[in-house]
């Protein structure tokens, strides 16, 4: 049976090495995929196909953590089902992936949930509440007690013909700096990188000039100087190799950020028999717990070499000088505007909020 990432290539004439454009329009594949038998009811398949942005050799928590997921799905299924990763956007890339799951290209997939802050608002909680008290376990163990308890979360993924299994949430972030940064003070005119929802205001807030760049970009904007500063956490700056640029890390109190939701394509998940979803339900919960492991040791790795060859210094930051800035108007934006989604899909707003506010 011919995979539908290399079909697709093959007919759109891309090869996945040669960097050519890949074609935006999935009703296109879908249609392919459907007219091939790609599309076969998943209770009959042998293999559930996983698309990934991350490339296979990352050796990151998140890739080992995926290799653990295929052999504990082959395990637990006693090798009656199988899941096969297509790694490095070979299928979609990250800004794809959402549609590719819901077409069907894909039965299963990583999808960053803070690049669609309009597909998916409510799922996007946590990245409008920067900073915020909880650690990445607690993230991930909020969002299953969202699902679990507000149907509203489930509903926004299921409108996309998406369901999730589980979540995948970033580490503790604190701010890398070619300077040291030990106060409020030390921030007030520096550049830092920018992203997603709360950031650009907080940065604003701390008399410091956002600066919009890519994950890719950063890594030569701080080597060149363009930006002084990137919020980001210790394995996630060894893994981009920002530390080699940037030797000062301080442990602004920004909280996890959020993350990656593990979704299945919604018709591919009700298509399973009763006994393979009791083992995805499962699977997915002690996915969570392995990954959360595999970062926490990853951490811990990259702060001893930090001390060591890497030579990057670590300091404090007063927690006191922090909390101001949630009141800043510009930031107070920004929640506001998660809570008026949140109102109007029915929601306690209060309720969810309280998890996400010191």
């Amino acid at each position: 049976m011919s995979r539908p990432g290399r079909l697709w290539c093959q007919l759109s004439g891309r090869n996945w090495a040669d960097g050519g454009e890949r074609p935006m329009k999935w009703m296109t594949l879908s249609a392919v995929a459907l007219a091939m038998g790609l599309s076969m009811t998943v209770a009959q398949a042998d293999t559930f196909r996983y698309i990934t942005y991350k490339p296979e050799g990352a050796n990151d928590a998140h890739a080992r953590s995926l290799k653990w997921l295929v052999e504990e799905f082959a395990k637990r299924t006693g090798g009656k089902h199988k899941i096969e990763v297509f790694w490095g956007g070979s299928v979609a890339a990250v800004g794809e992936t959402p549609e590719a799951l819901s077409s069907g290209v894909g039965d299963m997939g990583d999808i960053v949930t803070p690049y669609f802050p309009d597909q998916f608002p409510l799922n996007n909680a946590v990245g409008f509440f920067i900073p915020q008290p909880l650690d990445s376990r607690q993230v991930g163990e909020a969002m299953v007690e969202w699902h679990k308890t507000y149907p509203q979360f489930d509903e926004e993924l299921a409108s996309q013909n998406l369901h999730a299994f589980a979540y995948r949430p970033l580490e503790n972030y604190g701010m890398l700096c070619k300077q040291p940064i030990s106060s409020m003070a030390d921030l007030k005119g520096k550049r830092i990188r920018s992203y997603g929802f709360a950031y650009p205001a907080l940065i604003e807030a701390m008399g410091a000039t956002p600066v919009s760049i890519t994950t890719s970009d950063t890594y030569e904007a701080l080597e060149r100087s363009i930006v002084d500063c990137a919020p980001i956490g210790p394995a996630l700056a060894r893994g981009f190799k920002y530390d080699e640029v940037a030797k000062y890390y301080t442990k602004v109190p920004f909280g996890a950020s959020f993350g990656h939701i593990l979704a299945m394509n919604l018709d591919s998940y009700n298509g399973l028999d009763d006994e393979t979803r009791a083992v995805i339900d499962k699977l997915g919960m002690d996915y969570m717990e392995e990954y959360a492991q595999m970062l926490e040791a990853d951490e811990t790795n990259v702060q001893e070499a930090w001390k060591g060859k890497l030579g990057v210094t670590v300091s404090d930051f007063p927690k006191e000088q922090i909390r101001p800035l949630i009141e800043d108007k510009r930031v107070q934006a920004v929640r506001k505007e998660w809570e008026d989604k949140a109102k109007a899909a029915g929601l306690p707003v209060d309720e969810i909020v309280s998890k996400l506010t010191f």
